[in-house]
C-alpha cells in the first residue's frame, strides 16, 4: 500500500520520495506524510459520495465554537483522491496523544460529553448539501440478518450455549430498540465511534478524529461508541455519569434517552463483538480480539437479561 499512498502524494503537493509511516490499520489504513496525515479507505465499504459526505460536515464542524475537530484538507481532485480505484483522503495532523484505557478518563468524560452535545447540536440544525448519504446504524444494519460490520454469529469462541444466550438478549434488545424509535428526538446525524482511540489529548484541549463511521444513529449511541472495549470496566457507572454531567451542560436529554444508555452499551458490544471476527486482521483486533472478548460479551448479556444493566443507569 505505501507504494500506491506514494503515488498519490504529488495530488497533495508532496514528492514522492516523502518519508511515509503507517500509523493504524482499522476499518482504513492511517499513514503520516510529511505534514499530512492520510487515510487509505478499505475497498468495497464506503461509496466516494459517503466519503464526500463525511468531509462535508466535517468542513461544516470547522471553528465551531467549543467543538475542536480534525480538519480535512483538500487536493488537486478535490477533498476525496481515487488512485488506482482506491479511496485517500488527508488532514491536518492533531498535536497530543490517543485517550488511552489507563489514562485519567474521569478526568475527560464530561468534556466529551459537552463535545458529543455540540456535536448533535449541530446535526439537528445543520442543512446538509445535496446528494449527502451516510449509513444507518439501526436494528437491522447491526442486528439484522446483513449487518454492516458482519453478524455476532461469527464471533471467536461462541459456543451453543453462548449463542443461544446471545440470541435471547439480543431479541430482548430489538424489541427494546424497536420501541424506543428512530423519530428525530432519538435519532439523527451522530459521529458513531467516539472511542478513545478517536480522541486526542493536548494539554487540556480535547479533539475528536476520524468521522468515516459518522451516520444516522441514535442521539445517545456515541456515549455507547465512547465506551468501546472496556464495556466490563468497573469505572463506566462514574464515566457515564461524568459524560451525562457534561452533555447536559450544553443540551437536554430526555429521561427516556437516559434509560436507553445500558441497552445501548450492550447494543456497541454486540456489534464490536463482531466487528472483531469480520476485521481480524486489524491492529484494534489484535490488541481487543479474540474469545476472552466474547466471553465478556455473554457476561453483559446474562446481566442484560437479568436487570437491563442498570448499574450502568446515570
Amino acid at each position: 500500500m505505501s507504494d500506491l499512498i506514494a503515488r498519490a502524494l504529488p495530488v497533495y503537493g508532496l514528492a514522492e520520495d516523502t518519508p511515509l509511516t503507517l500509523l493504524n490499520r482499522s476499518e482504513n489504513e492511517t499513514w503520516r506524510a510529511g505534514p499530512l496525515i492520510l487515510r487509505l479507505h478499505r475497498q468495497g465499504y464506503h461509496a466516494k459520495s459517503e466519503i464526500a459526505s463525511e468531509l462535508a460536515w466535517l468542513t461544516a464542524l470547522q471553528d465551531l465554537p467549543g467543538l475542536n475537530a480534525v480538519k480535512p484538507v483538500a487536493g488537486a481532485q478535490g477533498l476525496v483522491t481515487e488512485v488506482d480505484g482506491r479511496f485517500l483522503v488527508a488532514f491536518a495532523p492533531i498535536g497530543g496523544q490517543e485517550l488511552q484505557p489507563g489514562d485519567d478518563l474521569a478526568r475527560w468524560f464530561a468534556p466529551l460529553g459537552e463535545i458529543t452535545a455540540r456535536l448533535h447540536l449541530h446535526a439537528r440544525q445543520w442543512t446538509p448539501p445535496p446528494g449527502f448519504t451516510r449509513k444507518r446504524w439501526d436494528v437491522e444494519t447491526i442486528l439484522g440478518p446483513n449487518p454492516h460490520w458482519g453478524h455476532w454469529r461469527q464471533a471467536q469462541g461462541l459456543d451453543p450455549q453462548g449463542e443461544a444466550l446471545l440470541a435471547r438478549a439480543t431479541d430482548r434488545l430489538a424489541a427494546t430498540l424497536n420501541a424506543y424509535g428512530t423519530g428525530p428526538e432519538t435519532f439523527g446525524l451522530i459521529h458513531a465511534d467516539l472511542r478513545l482511540a478517536n480522541l486526542m489529548v493536548d494539554g487540556d484541549r480535547l479533539t475528536a478524529i476520524d468521522f468515516d463511521d459518522c451516520g444516522f444513529g441514535w442521539w445517545a449511541y456515541d456515549l455507547a461508541a465512547a465506551l468501546s472495549f472496556y464495556e466490563t470496566d468497573p469505572r463506566l457507572p462514574d464515566l457515564i455519569a461524568r459524560w451525562v454531567e457534561g452533555y447536559t451542560r450544553i443540551a437536554p436529554l430526555r429521561p427516556g434517552d437516559r434509560a436507553m444508555i445500558p441497552s445501548l452499551i450492550f447494543l456497541r458490544r454486540v456489534l464490536l463483538t463482531a466487528w472483531l471476527s469480520t476485521r481480524a486482521d486489524s491492529d484494534t483486533a489484535q490488541g481487543f480480539g479474540g474469545p476472552a472478548y466474547t466471553q465478556g460479551t455473554l457476561v453483559l448479556a446474562d446481566r442484560y437479561l437479568t436487570d437491563g444493566l442498570s448499574a450502568f443507569l446515570p
